[in-house]
């Protein structure tokens, strides 16, 4: 009997299988870049299309560096105008059959835009106007998630903004308080958002607000005086029990030292 079950120990352990390796993602398999059709009219983001896929579309390169290395553009100088002026769109497949995670997307970006814009910079602290990111003195409004990140191949959706002027939506799901700063630095407000909560579990929840000159440096003009909404500010308070609270603090810069035109492909 013991040498029976010793035979069926080994004989369940030959059978067991291993989990996929994670793929390391030191760069997509494939991408290219071209500039943005003068008539696109879809937006601008950067993103998973698909577990696989990877797009961006509409950014201007500092907008691109923005979001690959998690800083606010105020938090970029150096290089020539068309980085700010030109806008490109990006087709990029990443590698293996698991989806990556926004790191390891923006760490691949971050490859990309090296090789093919030849970026090169360096860092510099700097004392710059930010938003701290708080809770409000009325407590927290949200509640912690429980979505599971694999529930489809695409994982959570994108945390942005929906544009319908005037009215500004963010359905979040499983977003942290980070990934609420980032978001809000790199796309929405024109100075870094420092978060400062001290929340580190995953939320879901729905904001709701109007345009004001916050939200993408005022481009989408105020909105109307009979709006049911707030602007960014007060929603955050009042929807989510968030406060954005303005000072000045230590940033660590991007200067760019040298960059170039991509060919497109």
């Amino acid at each position: 009997m013991r040498t029976v079950a010793i035979v069926l120990i080994a004989a369940g352990g030959s059978f067991a299988q291993s989990p996929a390796p994670r793929p390391k993602f030191d760069a997509f398999e494939v991408a290219t870049i071209k500039l943005t059709p003068p008539d696109w009219g879809g937006g601008r983001y950067i993103r998973m299309q698909t577990a696989h896929q990877l797009e961006a579309r509409n950014n201007a390169l500092k907008t691109l560096i923005a979001g690959a290395y998690n800083l606010s553009p105020l938090a970029i100088s150096g290089g020539p105008a068309w980085i700010e002026s030109e806008r490109y769109d990006i087709l990029a497949k990443v590698p293996g059959e698991i989806r990556p995670n926004l790191e390891e997307q923006m760490s691949m970006l971050r490859e990309l835009l090296v090789d093919r814009f030849k970026l090169t910079f360096h860092r510099e602290p700097k004392e710059l106007p930010i938003y701290a990111l708080t809770v409000a003195k009325s407590g927290l409004k949200i509640k912690e998630s429980t979505m599971s990140p694999d529930a489809t191949p695409e994982g959570p959706p994108p945390l942005v903004f929906v544009v319908t002027p005037p009215l500004l939506r963010m359905p979040a799901r499983y977003a942290t308080m980070a990934e609420l700063a980032s978001m809000l630095q790199r796309a929405a407000l024109d100075r870094p958002v420092v978060d400062q909560t001290g929340l580190t579990a995953r939320y879901d929840f729905d904001l709701e607000c109007t345009a004001d000159d916050h939200v993408y440096g005022g481009a989408l003009g105020r909105g109307s005086e009979d709006s049911t909404k707030p602007g960014l500010f007060a929603a955050m308070q009042e929807q989510l029990g968030l406060k954005l609270e303005a000072m000045r603090g230590p940033v660590q810069a991007l200067v760019i030292d040298r960059v170039a035109r991509p060919t497109e492909n």
